[in-house]
């Protein structure tokens, strides 16, 4: 029997153009949690033309304006972070949510921007999986001898841990078969990117699939998602328009949004979804990038439960 089909939303992050507007993300994540969404996600760019809030601390300002809706980054980058700093940040959230968050984590595929944050690119994936088990020791331990290439801590403690024990669930983010079985041998998700094609996406999870397979682990206890940009709208020709200009500005490829986008009307979006699900998305975090708010409305109302029936 296949798994319940979940729907997350994007909160909005980006703006084209006008300023933040901290009522109307308030609004937007109210009405998220009463129209029933799962779980309500960040995502990060640091660095970029695009306008963007800094995701950590929208989820702490989340936390504080939802109850029940579960939050989540997909994902932190967290090799260009440091994770003594993340794990307090995010053991805090964790607590402020009543144990509602989960971490997506990735090493992201730009190790040009590296020198930026003061580091090399230089072994940049022992960084990201030691500082993932730094993290994971100092929200499960106390205290906390570690002694690594890059991070030695000499009876450490962070406190208070994360309401969830032994840590709030860590999805995984890549594409790179590599990446992939990293997922499975230290997550307890994947999250496929918005940036992948349906088929790409598809050709992930055969991977995940196999690596599972191979750990002797229940595929039934590592949920998978995928991040779709969506724009519902009954003219194609005009959703494809402000998708294609959404993607010019936040990604520098306008030509990417009909690779990897869903969007027309209703019939079209659930074509396109019900082939994500089909790949094997438990979860679709559904990321509009323009009138997010009627968005919101709309895919409670007209998506969410024909894919759910």
């Amino acid at each position: 029997m296949r798994p319940r089909v979940e729907a997350g939303i994007a909160i909005p992050q980006t703006f084209v153009s006008g300023g933040v507007e901290p009522t109307r993300l308030r609004d937007f994540l109210g009405r998220a949690e009463g129209l029933g969404f799962h779980s309500a996600w960040v995502v990060e760019q640091i660095l970029g033309r695009m306008p963007s809030l800094e995701p950590v601390a929208l989820l702490a300002y989340a936390a504080a304006h939802t109850e029940r809706l579960r939050l989540g980054s997909a994902v932190l980058l967290t090799a260009l972070r440091s994770p003594i700093h993340l794990a307090k940040m995010l053991a805090t959230i964790d607590q402020l949510s009543s144990g509602r968050l989960i971490v997506g984590v990735g090493l992201g595929g730009s190790p040009g921007i590296y020198p930026a944050y003061g580091l090399t690119a230089d072994r940049r994936v022992a960084r990201f999986v030691e500082g993932l088990r730094v993290m994971k020791a100092l929200w499960s331990e106390s205290p906390v001898t570690f002694k690594g290439e890059f991070f030695h801590l000499d009876g450490a403690t962070v406190e208070p841990k994360p309401v969830q024990r032994p840590h709030p669930p860590l999805w995984f983010g890549g594409h790179h078969p590599s990446a992939l079985r990293r997922a499975v041998a230290l997550g307890n998700g994947f999250i496929g990117a918005g940036s992948a094609s349906t088929a790409a996406f598809a050709e992930q999870v055969k991977v995940l699939r196999q690596a599972l397979a191979e750990a002797g682990r229940d595929p039934a206890t590592f949920p998978i998602g995928k991040r779709v940009y969506i724009a519902l709208d009954h003219d194609r020709d005009r959703a494809a328009t402000r998708l294609s200009e959404w993607f010019g500005s936040f990604y520098g490829r306008r030509e990417l949004a009909a690779q990897v986008s869903v969007w027309g009307d209703a019939s079209a979006c659930l074509d396109g979804l019900a082939k994500i699900t089909a790949a094997g998305a438990h979860l679709l975090l559904l990321n509009p990038v323009f009138d997010e708010a009627d968005h919101l409305e709309q895919l409670a109302a007209n998506i969410i439960p024909k894919l759910q029936a």
